[in-house]
């Protein structure tokens, strides 16, 4: 039995409680303007499909710049840069608060977008710098029961605020939050260390704009046409995959590239990134599938589907801080793989149980995928950052975070998809309760296979990191300064 830690000084429970309101504002974000879909498109005489970027351009701009943005952390110093990722987003959150049309709201969104970026990437590079390695796990599962909090809360708070004081402020709420985090970030944070501020490596302009144009393409080919594949995404992904490609090439030529790509043939790295981008898509299979199954094939009321909706982002909240403990006891690779193996029990279960047990054999499984998928997040998360080298933590942070977002992304289309296809219905919102039931189970069938497939890539990275040098993160940070 371990005795039992002491508690952190107050100087450093400050700086988590900064970063953790850094986390939040972000997230809280991404969900709250789901609420005000509806009434934006009667205020602004917009269509579905029109007021729909609101929300994807918030997604977009994140996903496409969140690497960009954690390279400048790296070069230019982190506090810095995180206060400015706040300032903007505050900023942006009044452009949004204020807009007279939908054109300028959904710049303001994509705005909102960049400093959101910064945040996320940010906030995860500091908190491994603000706490001892023995109490980083605690740390990750913070920043996570934050980041589930803030997307669960979206939804419930949105709908709040614009039946109390109106759309607008969905968007203003975040302008007091923001000059409290600012305020909170200048007492709290240690300073930049003064060889980061000098910023003496230049910044890759030539990487940072292929693959922003890459990640760009591949999301919008992802999320365009409802998972329905067209001429349009095809081109897209075609225009991903040669960005990728000349973004390799540049990076092979730059004196200091966004992303030496030598880090992805240290095995950790590499397969904490893949682990992540399955886990995701899975995760997002949930949302896609639940709301339907729900309201559909149970017949529960929207008020009841809303709460039955809740329960999975609320368990994975409440598990959070839990999880950080638990990675700080045992160690992060074994609680990697804890996690997967919980997580794909869960989607077994979920594929086999509602069709007997109903509404319980919903809520049990998904309680299992969510409070394990809180684990592995934690315990990825946590084996990642301490494993990077001082001078690579900000663009690793924003690599955790992009490959989440892929996922995200790839399971909203791919996962839809195959729960389409498996409910043999053109249009998933007229398919009969059979046939949803149908796809459920083939969906959470598939859904296990891809995190039997992380299981196979956490065993054997692990094996393969124990057998190579120490990771190429540390490796390379004496390089990364030249």
């Amino acid at each position: 039995m371990k005795p039992s830690r002491p508690p952190l000084p107050p100087a450093v429970r400050w700086a988590l409680a900064t970063l953790s309101l850094s986390m939040l504002m972000p997230s809280l974000d991404t969900s709250i303007a789901n609420a005000g879909l509806p009434t934006l498109a009667l205020a602004f005489h917009g269509s579905f499909q029109a007021v729909q970027w609101i929300v994807l351009a918030y997604l977009l701009a994140i996903t496409s710049l969140i690497v960009s943005a954690g390279r400048l952390g790296d070069l230019f110093g982190r506090r810095r840069l995180l206060q400015a990722g706040i300032a903007v987003f505050t900023a942006a959150s009044l452009l949004c608060g204020l807009a007279p049309t939908l054109g300028l709201l959904i710049a303001a969104r994509a705005a909102q977008g960049l400093g959101a970026a910064l945040m996320m990437a940010l906030t995860v590079a500091l908190a491994g710098e603000a706490v001892p390695k023995t109490r980083a796990g605690s740390a990750m599962g913070l920043l996570g029961t934050m980041s589930a909090i803030g997307t669960t809360l979206g939804p419930s708070l949105g709908g709040l605020l614009i039946a109390g004081f109106g759309w607008r402020t969905l968007f203003l709420v975040n302008v007091p939050l923001g000059i409290l985090n600012i305020l909170l970030v200048d007492r709290h944070l240690a300073p930049d260390a003064p060889g980061r501020q000098a910023g003496a490596v230049r910044f890759d302009g030539a990487g940072t704009g292929l693959l922003t144009l890459a990640l760009g393409a591949y999301a919008l080919a992802m999320t365009l046409g409802r998972g329905r594949p067209g001429s349009l995404n095809l081109a897209l992904l075609a225009a991903a995959v040669l960005g990728a490609g000349l973004f390799a090439v540049a990076e092979r030529r730059a004196a200091s590239p966004l992303i030496r790509l030598a880090m992805f043939r240290d095995p950790a790295l590499s397969g904490s990134l893949a682990m992540s981008t399955l886990v995701s898509t899975v995760m997002m299979a949930t949302l896609v599938v639940g709301p339907f199954y729900l309201s559909r094939a149970l017949g529960l009321p929207a008020t009841l589907t809303g709460a039955a909706l809740s329960v999975g982002p609320l368990v994975a909240a409440l598990a959070g801080v839990p999880a950080g403990r638990l990675v700080d006891r045992f160690g992060p690779h074994r609680m990697t793989l804890a996690g997967l193996a919980g997580m794909a029990a869960g989607a077994v279960l979920l594929s086999l149980l509602p069709a007997t047990c109903g509404l319980a054999g919903y809520l049990g499984p998904i309680a299992v995928i969510t409070s394990h998928y809180a684990l592995f997040q934690t315990a990825n998360n946590t084996a990642v950052m301490t494993g990077a080298g001082p001078g690579q933590r900000g663009v690793i942070s924003g690599m955790l975070s992009l490959s989440r977002n892929l996922g995200l992304i790839t399971g909203a289309s791919v996962m839809g998809a195959v729960f389409a296809l498996a409910s043999a219905a053109t249009d998933v919102t007229t398919a009969g309760p059979g046939a949803l039931a149908a796809g459920m189970r083939i969906t959470f069938a598939v859904a296990a296979v891809l995190i039997a497939g992380a299981l196979a890539i956490a065993s054997g990275s692990q094996a393969l990191a124990r057998r190579s040098t120490p990771s190429l993160g540390s490796q390379e940070e004496a390089h990364v300064l030249d």
